[in-house]
């Protein structure tokens, strides 16, 4: 069936299905397997502005357009020949649709056996033994009116309106856990604190699996890394800050942050991809974008886990927060500064030996 409607399947042909959706036929035709239950339950009265009624196609099609190019309403009304409430709409619908039917694809391992993966893959990376995942938080970015008192809490520290997003990732760029949804104000550690995977892991549901021995009665737990604007706990190991560090700590920031790179990529690439969170939004409903956020999240995975080529053409850049300094949590675990210098270590030591 024609999945372009309008000026788009008229035009000349030269612009491939890939270049203007940006996914492969595969991974939209299973997109489109994902959601066909819950959009078409509702009759739908979608119509281009003829009058035509829209296959499930067309609606992914303008749903995915909408999500992947950043072009407003009108823009994408125009290119699809429909009126902007139905690119509105249809959209929504789509939102909805994914939240129920691709959640599986955003989800903490589950067995011994995929996180043993996962931990093999990240040592591979700079050496960084049973690391189960990389943090990293982003902002998206929201023009909102200034005279409205109640967006003083969206004004965040470098002066634009935004919310955040908090992401754990995997060695292979796959979000395992994300938290969309508190405003840009709030530090990157009171995120991370008011998120079910800090309650998960404090309460001893999360990172439990097989310790490391690393020497006498020293054991390493499972643990996920993170930059300095998170707090060092024993399950979160951020970099040594200060000056004067040792050859050893210094060693370790560097394995560190290049194995934390993954968490960077993602994010760049999450919002390269979907580029409706990519730039400035324009008022958008805050109730809602959490949703969008985390749509965009599952639609990022989707294309990982149908190894769709559309990634290997990307650029490989770690810059996902453009303007934004890295922040400086200062609080610490002793136990976790304990854990840090004993891993470092043992990571050079095994250099040595």
């Amino acid at each position: 069936s024609c999945y372009l409607l309008g000026p788009l399947s008229q035009s000349k042909g030269s612009r491939s299905f890939e270049s203007i959706f940006r996914i492969s036929k595969k991974t939209f035709n299973y997109i489109c397997s994902l959601v066909k239950e819950d959009m078409m339950a509702r009759q739908s009265s979608y119509t281009d502005i003829n009058g035509k009624p829209l296959s499930l196609n067309d609606q992914v099609a303008v749903a995915l357009r909408r999500l992947s190019s950043g072009e407003s309403l009108s823009v994408i009304g125009d290119t699809f020949g429909m009126n902007q409430s139905t690119v509105s709409q249809i959209t929504w619908r789509f939102v909805e649709a994914m939240e129920e039917k691709g959640l599986h694809h955003l989800t903490w391992p589950s067995t011994e056996a995929e996180m043993e993966q996962i931990k093999s893959k990240f040592e591979k990376i700079r050496g960084l033994p049973n690391c189960c995942g990389a943090i990293d938080i982003t902002h998206v970015v929201m023009t909102l009116p200034t005279m409205d008192p109640s967006n003083n809490v969206w004004f965040d520290r470098e002066k634009n309106y935004s919310m955040v997003l908090q992401a754990v990732v995997d060695p292979e760029m796959r979000l395992r856990d994300v938290i969309a949804g508190w405003p840009g104000s709030l530090s990157d550690a009171v995120v991370l604190r008011s998120s079910g995977f800090f309650r998960l892991s404090e309460e001893g549901k999360r990172l439990t699996g097989k310790k490391l021995n690393i020497s006498e009665g020293m054991e390493i737990g499972e643990y996920i890394i993170g930059d300095a604007g998170f707090p060092l706990l024993p399950w979160l190991l951020t970099p040594y800050q200060g000056k004067g560090l040792s050859d050893l700590q210094i060693e370790f920031n560097k394995r560190h942050a290049a194995t934390r790179m993954v968490a960077q990529m993602a994010l760049a690439r999450l919002k390269e991809m979907w580029r409706i969170i990519h730039g400035v939004m324009w008022m958008p409903d805050k109730n809602r974008l959490p949703r969008i956020v985390l749509v965009c999240c599952l639609l990022h995975n989707i294309l990982i886990d149908m190894e769709d080529e559309v990634f290997d053409d990307m650029s490989l850049s770690h810059h996902h927060d453009t303007g934004y300094r890295r922040q400086n949590c200062e609080y610490f675990d002793q136990s976790a500064m304990i854990m840090r210098d004993k891993l470092s270590l043992y990571i050079t030591g095994k250099l040595l030996s």
